[in-house]
């Protein structure tokens, strides 16, 4: 039954303002818990809607000088107790939590709540939660406040090591979660909402400042998680079903409240990083082949083009807009999977991609990725979300669903049909034991798939290349000799230093053997 305007602010009341320290009896092991309160989908939604009319209030930040102090290592000195303190631990949902302390990258609170049949009760924070060393910073943080920044979920209670293993998904700092892949390895993250990213102004992050969790009965079932988001410039009520497969496949619904107008709302948006690969002027600046979480931006169109864009470190904020209408996905990918291009022991070769599924119309808009400079692996630089055609005002109600699937390469795409690019390198122009022109680049794209592995013998393919600035030559596809590989080949001659869109694919007897590659090359880098 839906709840009324007032009963909804009623029980928010009841809610959100519990006393501190209040519990609900219990006898099993886990974190304490407050009294029974009703909850809903319905009245996350009214109080995610009432929110928005009222002035923002930023979350509690305790003790500040001590957080700030509690950095990558103080942090991961702060334990929590596995053995007795995870929720559903011992019984109830299928996936254990664990929950995060506060620290200098994630210095704002969450409240956390168990939801079970239509009731929840809230975890109250306790320092003995985490077994916290004697010089630590934490110890300044009152008794009496609350110090959770998020949490994890851990792997099936059915493992009898699930408490060796590492979470599978994690929830913590501003709107950001991400998830393992079907690889096993953590890498670029997923956001509730981006705001004004790449602007001259600083970029809003808005929160998660409340989570309820309902449990997954049994293994392979949904875990459901709903969350408010707060933030100066809009509020949004979220439901996450995050479903255990070979990697994690979460359905996201979302309703969005502006306080005041937005000029960029991305939804469903991605962030990693990229800081080289195998083309770029920063290969010189670390011993590694390549160095990313995610090496291009994979597009499928509501008219069913399928598009590569390899990701850039560039020499300043690049924003670039691909239009569509009702697109039928996008995600950031991790396609080079040969550790022998990476050389380093934090498994880049194993980085999940994240695949972002609409569900129902979105309507005309863009895709847009963020390409932000970086000189360092610690910096995330990229992001990509889908922008809508129309205008975010305040008062607005905005619906979005969508799953996202986080995998070793991309679903849905036609394997049999189109080859993948695999690689892109740049170098210089000209051909080899002949004087190299100045000015002149040469791009290699690399493609792989049975497609290219059916071309008959002594046929070639035609590269189908483009440019918005300067010119092509030496225009050519040639076998990568014993693998179903191709080259297309063609140098570039442009003068200036402003961006060029390039645009290439394989094609035989006028049909499509490869996906679209495009790229934006910086000629003043």
């Amino acid at each position: 039954m839906r709840m009324t305007r007032r009963q909804s602010l009623l029980a928010l009341g009841a809610l959100l303002a519990l006393p501190p320290g209040a519990a609900y009896p219990q006898t099993e092991p886990g974190p304490r818990l407050g009294p029974a309160r009703p909850f809903s989908w319905d009245w996350l939604i009214d109080h995610a809607r009432t929110l928005s009319t009222r002035d923002y209030v930023e979350p509690p930040r305790p003790a500040p000088e001590a957080v700030q102090r509690i950095d990558y290592d103080a942090h991961g000195k702060l334990k929590f107790r596995l053995e007795d303190q995870a929720l559903w631990g011992e019984s109830g949902g299928a996936y254990p939590v664990t929950f995060v302390h506060l620290g200098r990258w994630f210095p704002k609170t969450v409240r956390l709540h168990a939801v079970d049949g239509g009731e929840a009760r809230e975890v109250l924070y306790s320092p003995d939660m985490f077994t916290v060393p004697p010089d630590s910073p934490a110890r300044e943080i009152p008794t009496d406040a609350s110090a959770f920044a998020g949490f994890w979920l851990y792997e099936s209670r059915n493992l009898s090591d699930w408490r060796d293993r590492e979470p599978w998904a994690t929830f913590v700092g501003a709107s950001y979660f991400r998830t393992v892949g079907s690889l096993g390895q953590v890498g670029l993250s997923a956001r509730g909402i981006a705001l004004n990213v790449g602007d001259p102004k600083p970029e809003e992050f808005p929160d998660f400042t409340h989570f309820w969790l309902e449990p997954a009965a049994n293994e392979g079932d949904p875990q459901t998680v709903y969350a408010l988001l707060n933030g100066p410039s809009i509020t949004g009520a979220y439901r996450f079903q995050l479903t255990r497969t070979r990697g994690v496949i979460v359905e996201i619904d979302k309703r969005l409240y502006p306080r005041r107008a937005i000029a960029r709302l991305g939804i469903a948006p991605l962030t990693s990083m990229f800081w080289f690969g195998e083309y770029g002027d920063q290969r010189l600046t670390d011993w590694r082949p390549e160095v990313h979480d995610s090496d291009g931006l994979a597009m499928w169109t509501g008219e069913g083009r399928h598009i590569w864009r390899p990701l850039n470190n560039p020499p300043q904020i690049s924003i670039s807009s691909f239009a569509d209408e009702n697109p039928r996905g996008f995600g950031l990918s991790q396609r080079d999977r040969n550790y022998d291009h990476y050389l380093d022991g934090v498994s880049y070769h194993r980085r999940p991609s994240c695949w972002v599924q609409p569900l129902g119309d979105w309507g005309p808009g863009a895709v847009q990725l963020v390409e932000i400079p970086t000189d360092d692996e610690i910096h995330d630089n990229i992001a990509a979300y889908w922008l809508s055609d129309r205008p975010t005002n305040a008062g607005d109600e905005l619906t979005y669903r969508y799953r996202l699937h986080w995998l070793e390469f991309e679903p849905f795409f036609p394997t049999t049909a189109l080859a993948r690019c695999v690689a892109t390198r740049i170098g210089r122009g000209g051909e080899a034991g002949k004087p190299r022109p100045e000015g002149v680049v040469k791009f290699v794209i690399e493609f792989d798939g049975p497609s290219l592995a059916k071309i008959p013998y002594a046929a070639k393919p035609d590269v189908i290349a483009e440019t918005t600035r300067g010119h092509l030559t030496l225009t050519r596809a040639r076998p990568v000799w014993y693998t179903p590989r191709w080259f297309a080949t063609f140098d570039l001659t442009v003068e200036g230093g402003e961006p060029v869109e390039l645009r290439c694919h394989l094609e035989l007897d006028g049909k499509p053997l490869t996906e679209a590659w495009f790229y934006q090359y910086h000629p003043s880098a």
